[in-house]
């Protein structure tokens, strides 16, 4: 009994101490909502892109508007639940997601949540959405190459790590395969494996599950986060993907490594903001589209760089045109914003020419500054051949009889770009990209039928890999072409086809 009273009395001493204080909490209550957006009064102190609450139902808001005494604010999740009079309390939280190696070979949405069933992400770093973009003391020139495995574009409009490059064409034309390719020809790279995050932007969940398995069985998913979004996602969902997946690449740039980031497509995302714009009263500028849609695209690609101190963050935005229209609104500003665009063209595809890229209308702003030296030296002059042989082939329509050395500039012409051709899901690596350009440069193919010269590519490439690796071994470990190595490569070259006539 004495303990009893001892344990009270120390009780009570302990309770004397403790001073209730009241707390203050802001919070705000719902005034409309619909469509997705959702009217708050009150919670003066709230910032931009903030996370708030509505209390009980556990529904994120991200805050967009701020007004005087009443904020626009966007749901995160199902916003049915949510009715006027409901209480909104601050998170004093920004808008976040989860960085770190743990989300390689992971599905996730814009706010980290996994679309996979392969548990929670354990991640013990938080990114903010929105970062500033590097200064231009803090980057350096665009040097290193980052090798597609794509013939066209190694060869004619080089990428290099760091850079904003632009994918665009009509839809259904083989944006995304050149995306894909990209990604699966990063295992093959003598170079650092850049870690590769593909942002779907409202698409099909039937395409991203055929993407996810495509890179599954090919053993990309070693390297790749995806970052999820798709048609039936609430548009603030769609806003937000590109941003997450730049801010999961930042990460990775800022640990040292390289990080490439594919945002699949712009177009979608443009459309999404247009939406929440116009939900949110804002005035509406040309074509619909809110007048910041131009700085909504540009401090995103902006983030791209090759740092001084630590590593590289690459963009491959994908824009999709109508009817071909790259003097579109937001072809245009993506065009404008970006170092160089790869234009795909409908009659390309039609004509069977895979992948349709436009040589005339591609550009690469960075240029044979991202290119090895074997590959410049190389496939130095070949865009202008084949600007040439553009121009000839419209010549040759209205003459029945042509000049000889005109002919044959016409034969090598069409050889080249039936070199260029190239299967989907099928990159390959730069040195063999230098000997099939060298070969066909050089009239190697000249004596053979059009029809042929694919099935000769492949015995060429097998002959390499099995009777002359010491060659594509040379050629990586130099990435230059001396006088010993191009005769070797021209021996190589002058047996196969001695082989291949008999």
């Amino acid at each position: 009994m004495e303990d009893l009273n001892f344990l009270i009395e120390k009780l009570e001493k302990e309770l004397e101490k403790i001073e209730a204080k009241p707390e203050l909490e802001e919070a705000g209550e719902v005034i409309k909502v619909g469509d997705g957006i959702v009217w708050i009064s009150g919670l003066y102190k709230a910032f931009a892109s903030e996370i708030l609450v509505v209390e009980d139902k556990n529904i994120p808001l991200l805050a967009l508007n701020l007004e005087e005494g009443l904020i626009g604010a966007a749901a995160l999740s199902d916003f049915s639940k949510i009715q006027p009079g409901d209480i909104v309390k601050r998170t004093k939280k920004i808008i976040q997601v989860p960085v770190g190696e743990s989300l390689i070979g992971r599905i996730i949405d814009p706010l980290g949540r996994p679309l996979d069933d392969l548990g929670n992400v354990e991640a013990k770093e938080f990114y903010p959405l929105e970062r500033k973009a590097p200064s231009v003391i803090e980057r350096e020139p665009v040097s290193t190459p980052l090798h597609t495995g794509i013939k066209i574009i190694d060869a004619l409009i080089p990428i290099g790590r760091g850079q904003r490059e632009l994918i665009l064409g009509d839809r259904q034309i083989g944006k995304t395969s050149i995306a894909l390719d990209i990604i699966l020809n990063q295992k093959n790279d003598p170079l650092e494996t850049p870690i590769c995050i593909y942002v779907a932007i409202g698409q099909k969940m039937s395409k991203i599950r055929r993407l996810y398995e495509i890179l599954k069985n090919e053993g990309a998913l070693e390297y790749t986060i995806i970052v999820a979004t798709t048609s039936e996602d609430p548009p603030i969902l769609l806003y937000l993907a590109p941003y997450a997946g730049c801010s999961i690449g930042e990460y990775f740039r800022d640990q040292g490594k390289d990080a490439l980031v594919i945002y699949d497509d712009l177009t979608k995302h443009a459309w999404a903001w247009r939406e929440i714009s116009l939900l949110l009263k804002r005035p509406a500028g040309r074509e619909a589209y809110p007048g910041d849609i131009f700085y909504t695209h540009s401090r995103l690609l902006e983030r791209a760089a090759k740092l001084k101190k630590g590593g590289s963050l690459t963009a491959l935005p994908i824009c999709e045109t109508q009817l071909g229209d790259i003097s579109a609104y937001i072809p245009t500003n993506l065009i404008s914003i970006t170092d160089g665009q790869i234009y795909l063209e409908t009659d390309l595809f039609k004509a069977n020419f895979r992948p349709a890229i436009n040589i005339g209308l591609s550009v690469s702003r960075v240029g044979s500054k991202a290119q090895t030296k074997i590959m410049k030296k190389i496939a130095g002059k070949l865009k202008l051949d084949l600007a040439q042989f553009r121009e000839l082939e419209e010549f040759a329509k209205l003459s029945t009889e042509l000049p000889p050395e005109i002919a044959q500039k016409i034969k090598r012409g069409r050889v080249l770009m039936e070199i260029l051709k190239q299967e989907n899901f099928k990159p390959l690596t730069f040195e063999k990209i230098a000997i099939l350009i060298y070969a066909a440069n050089n009239g190697f193919f000249d004596d053979f039928e059009l029809e042929k010269i694919k099935g000769i590519e492949k015995e060429l490439l097998h002959y390499l890999e099995t009777e002359k690796k010491e060659i594509l071994d040379e050629i990586i470990d130099k990435k230059d072409l001396d006088k010993d190595l191009e005769n070797r490569i021209k021996e190589a070259l002058i047996y196969f086809f001695e082989q291949i006539k008999k």
